[in-house]
């Protein structure tokens, strides 16, 4: 049964793309309420508790490498929570800077804070595993040590854990920022949505991209040691993987109205360097599902309808990609290797009118050329608003 009291994300967290394309907060919700039907919430409620009755624990693992001059934000971000207990543990991976000695001085520095030095460099996932090994916390959190938690974060997420105990995952708000000084949280109207998992599951497979980015998400840990670790043949996708899974066997949190993360840009991330470009992004989405269906596909309903479903919708994204690559004149390796990924991950896509006429390289004529860029930013614009507005 739906109980609801009118909540919605409030202005402040809608001040990044309302800035971005020049529009208002009304404008926003009226681009937000244009996309198709989202999951039916199970619960919405505006003003909810924002701090948890208890003192949970809460894990925040942060793995790092080479990020020295970062650690400190992160750390601070961390233990600086309140209305929560907090253990830190940092995951050297191998770092070749002065991340390891860092680390040892904030540990030093706060009794809270612990250190991991790993024998050999894995990466990041395995870093994050190998901290959740030796992690106590009620709750985890997984904190790249270029990122923060934003102010007052982990109370609202965990009152929201407390208040409903069928949820293993809360998220809400990433607030994405480039430069030395990150900025204050925003806060307004705080509001609880909550949706059954398989709902939110079904929503990812539709859309076949994710609705975390990562810092903002906070999980139960007795969840994650059900549905097991993070998965490391997914570098780039880790995140997305452990919340479709996570969402197979519990419901989903969102806290809207309030920032619950700071994600930095910088030229050094992997976001920015290895994990960038639109085929690693779609190779990286497939193996994600790929990956939560194998591994707790036989605990979804219509499990096989679902994945079929997030193949079509990898395939017809890396079709509108190498559609926009044609009509713009770009080189034929590039479009053509998103058709060989389409069809790849959804063989039927390959006998598509629109692939074919990709495959031909046929440009169209410019009005039409227009009018397809125009309709992709106009559902980019869309889903984008969707997004920001309600979280899914």
């Amino acid at each position: 049964m739906l109980r609801e009291t009118a909540a919605t994300a409030a202005p402040a967290v809608w001040e990044d793309y309302a800035e971005t394309h020049a529009l208002s907060g009304r404008a926003l919700r009226v681009l937000a309420r244009a996309t198709p039907a989202q999951p039916r919430p199970l619960l919405r409620v505006r003003a909810p508790r924002l701090t948890p009755r208890e003192r949970p624990l809460v894990s925040v693992v942060i793995p790092c490498y080479n990020y020295a001059g970062y650690l400190p934000d992160a750390v601070g971000s961390a233990v600086a929570q309140q209305a929560v207990d907090v253990e830190v543990i940092i995951v050297d991976d191998v770092s070749t800077d002065d991340s390891v000695h860092v680390a040892r001085r904030l540990a030093a520095t706060h009794p809270n804070v612990r250190v991991l030095v790993r024998p050999e460099n894995g990466g990041h996932v395995r870093a994050f595993n190998a901290g959740c090994e030796v992690a106590s916390g009620d709750y985890v959190v997984k904190l790249d040590a270029d990122d923060l938690l934003a102010a007052g974060a982990l109370a609202r997420a965990t009152a929201l854990f407390e208040a409903h105990p069928r949820v293993g995952l809360v998220y809400g708000h990433p607030r994405h920022f480039a430069g030395a000084h990150p900025p204050a949280t925003r806060l307004h109207e705080v509001g609880w949505t909550i949706w059954s998992g398989r709902d939110w599951l079904a929503e990812r497979c539709r859309l076949g991209v994710s609705a975390i980015t990562n810092p903002e998400m906070v999980l139960r840990s007795a969840v994650l040691a059900e549905v097991g670790p993070m998965n490391p043949a997914l570098p780039y996708a880790p995140d997305m993987e452990i919340a479709m899974r996570v969402a197979a066997v519990s419901d989903v949190g969102w806290v809207g109205g309030a920032d619950q993360a700071l994600h930095r840009e910088h030229d050094a991330s992997m976001s920015a360097n290895d994990g960038s470009g639109t085929l690693v992004d779609l190779v990286a989405r497939a193996g994600a599902f790929a990956s939560v269906f194998e591994r707790v596909g036989a605990r979804i309903p219509q499990a096989a309808s679902l994945r079929d479903r997030a193949r079509r919708a990898l395939a017809e994204d890396a079709l509108r990609f190498a559609s926009a690559a044609v009509d713009r004149g770009h080189p034929r390796a590039e479009y053509a290797a998103l058709l060989d990924f389409a069809a790849d991950v959804w063989p039927p896509s390959s006998e598509w009118a629109r692939f074919r006429r990709i495959q031909r390289g046929a440009r169209a004529a410019r009005p039409a050329a227009l009018a397809r860029r125009a309709a992709r930013r106009i559902r980019q614009r869309l889903y984008y608003a969707r997004w920001v507005v309600s979280g899914a």
